[in-house]
């Protein structure tokens, strides 16, 4: 959903279902029941904050701020979405952690080869930093995993919803540490077998490789990480 034509001082809430909202409502036979709901702030830049202040920030931001229309395709909205956490202490969120065979993620790239490397398993944990464990609000018992379905599938694993744009949503089991301050999951991508037409179509330009990306997000805390891959 967005929220339209701010600069008037009218809020206009405009409402679309997702395809996905359509399909189960297109069966007719009651099961369809708007159940709960999400907010975010995929447009804020709070960059602002940092560069002006809380105060003639904030004003920059309610102000100047353009907002999205609602989108009807589910893997497009509400990228950060907001927390709800009851305990009014906390003073700090978890981070994110993303590797492959020991190697931060953050700035790196997991590469796969159609006539040879075809697996690769990415570690995501999620960390207090602390040394004391993470807030039970934001302890996350799963993570929600998206790949592209023309080319990836997590191993031993079926996804929850394949969207019309073709992203693929899976939900991934948690281990739990026992400190309770770090949750974690290896994901096992495996590469798709596709066509070298598939290959052009889809390859960056001069078609040596596809540039892809998988998103890992914490299903409590919200935490989200993408991270890019090139299939060659």
């Amino acid at each position: 959903m967005g929220f339209l034509d701010h600069s008037t001082n009218n809020i206009i809430v405009d409402a679309v279902l997702t395809d996905l909202g359509r399909q189960s409502l297109a069966k007719n036979d009651g099961s369809f029941q708007i159940f709960q709901f999400a907010l975010g702030d995929d447009e804020v830049d709070y960059g602002v904050i940092q560069q002006f202040g809380r105060t003639v920030g904030r004003e920059k931001i309610e102000k100047n701020t353009p907002i999205l229309e609602a989108f009807t395709a589910g893997s497009l909205g509400l990228k950060h979405k907001l927390l709800s956490i009851s305990n009014e202490f906390l003073t700090h969120l978890p981070v994110l952690d993303m590797t492959l065979s020991g190697t931060d993620l953050t700035n790196s790239v997991v590469s796969f080869t159609r006539t040879s490397t075809t697996s690769n398993t990415v570690n995501a944990a999620i960390s207090s930093k602390t040394g004391t464990g993470i807030d039970p609000d934001i302890l996350d018992g799963e993570f929600r995993v998206e790949v592209n379905n023309l080319f990836l599938t997590i191993a031993g694993e079926q996804p929850d919803v394949v969207y019309t744009d073709n992203v693929a949503v899976y939900r991934i089991p948690a281990d739990f540490n026992t400190q309770g301050d770090e949750v974690s999951a290896a994901i096992t991508l495996n590469l798709k077998s596709f066509s070298d037409t598939t290959f052009s179509t889809y390859s960056v330009s001069g078609g040596s490789f596809i540039r892809s990306f998988v998103k890992v997000t914490g299903i409590n805390s919200g935490l989200t990480k993408n991270i890019e891959l090139q299939i060659s």
